[in-house]
């Protein structure tokens, strides 16, 4: 019998942040996944090692979490004052899906320095010593970033002194600012308002803060869902029934926010709602064993990503819950004290985070978000070639 051969594209496998991707440039794709479409979607489904029904994508480059079943798609970019066009793809684990209605902003880290290592910055703009600044387009959302890549005798320097809490080495600090980050098609709150009662038929009725900043987020208090807002990955991970509750409650939520239109489609948007619960800053153990002190956050955030509980938390997700704590009233802004704030610091699962945003609100009440700013680490792990077999697309 005669199987195909496999077929080789030149791939790189990146860290952004806390987040693990393959990045291609799209002219390195077979020509017939050069455009969105089933073939497209195929490729990176078997590139990844998915639909796993065993969970584990060992026949792929994923590594089995939400965290490590990303792909990105880069080019130069098509749209004035702008580099590079950056589109991101979540793979589903267990199901042939992937979801390409939200960005990743922790790989976002990576891709200012993917771009000038593979001449999609024009050599003019890049220095020979000091900070590359890289304009990213984000097709998905249709936003601008802002990415300040260090540069080394002409070089990424991908080496540093920077630690991010969730990612075992230092690094380089790579500043990322996104501009307008929230959805620039309606309010930052897609309800009109800062607090919804969110009804979830057979669980409850609860206090929510829906915001699209970042990435669309549903925000609960920790104690209404019976949590701590301190939970760690094992607290959560195992336990179906609460995935299966937290689950229906991002589903009711993604109607409440307009983004499907019936709790059915939720299944084919996985990647959009998050789903997130805060608690006031309190002490805590973190999932490496480092003591979190209430004296040094604002406010604890847990978050769940393609199902499961974050290891650390989403980028888009951090600019969520930046913008959120900046606009008074707003869950978030409430379980870190109140008041104006132009940064939050919150505890997550491996530690904490700093970021910065800046709202303001318009002449006729809605709110806006001007940027937000965090830092971020990447690093090239490997590159040359992803390997699939030549009939699966």
């Amino acid at each position: 019998m005669t199987f195909v051969p496999q077929i080789k594209i030149p791939a790189t496998y990146i860290r952004g942040g806390t987040s693990k991707g393959v990045f291609f440039r799209r002219q390195d794709l077979p020509e017939v996944a050069q455009e969105p479409g089933a073939a497209r979607d195929n490729i990176l489904l078997r590139v990844i090692g998915s639909p796993d029904p065993y969970g584990q994508q060992i026949d792929g480059m994923g590594g089995a979490t939400s965290s490590t079943s990303k792909t990105v798609i880069l080019d130069k970019s098509e749209q004035p004052d702008h580099d590079v066009d950056y589109l991101f793809g979540q793979v589903a684990i267990n199901k042939a899906f992937v979801d390409w209605s939200g960005n990743c902003g922790n790989l976002t880290a990576a891709v200012g320095a993917f771009a000038i290592s593979n001449g999609l910055v024009d050599a003019a703009r890049i220095p020979d010593n000091g900070i590359c600044v890289v304009r990213i387009w984000q097709k998905n959302i249709n936003k601008t970033i802002i990415a300040h890549v260090p540069i080394t005798n002409g070089e990424v320097q991908e080496t540093g002194d920077f630690e991010l809490d969730g990612v075992t080495f230092p690094a380089a600090e790579v500043v990322i600012e996104f501009m307008d980050p929230a959805d620039g098609e309606g309010s930052m709150f897609p309800t009109g308002n800062l607090v919804d009662e969110l009804e979830v038929p057979g669980i409850g009725t609860f206090k929510a803060t829906m915001i699209n900043a970042g990435i669309p987020t549903i925000f609960l208090n920790a104690a209404d869902i019976d949590y701590t807002g301190t939970e760690l990955q094992k607290d959560l991970n195992s336990d179906a029934a609460a995935l299966a509750r937290f689950e229906t409650i991002r589903a009711y939520g993604a109607v409440k926010m307009g983004l499907i239109s019936d709790i059915s489609e939720a299944v084919a948007r996985q990647h959009t709602p998050k789903v997130a619960f805060v608690a006031p800053a309190t002490d805590y153990t973190s999932s490496s064993g480092k003591q979190i002190s209430a004296s040094d956050i604002d406010v604890c955030v847990r978050a769940l990503s393609m199902g499961k509980l974050h290891h650390a938390m989403m980028g888009t997700a951090s600019v969520a819950i930046a913008t959120a704590a900046a606009v008074p009233g707003t869950l978030v802004n409430l379980a870190a004290g109140g008041g104006e704030r132009e940064a939050v610091t919150f505890g997550h699962p491996s530690g904490t985070l700093r970021v910065g945003a800046a709202a303001e609100q318009k002449a006729n009440g809605d709110w806006t978000a001007k940027k937000a700013v965090m830092s971020r680490s990447a690093r090239v792990l490997m590159e040359g070639f992803v390997r699939i077999p030549g009939n699966s697309f």
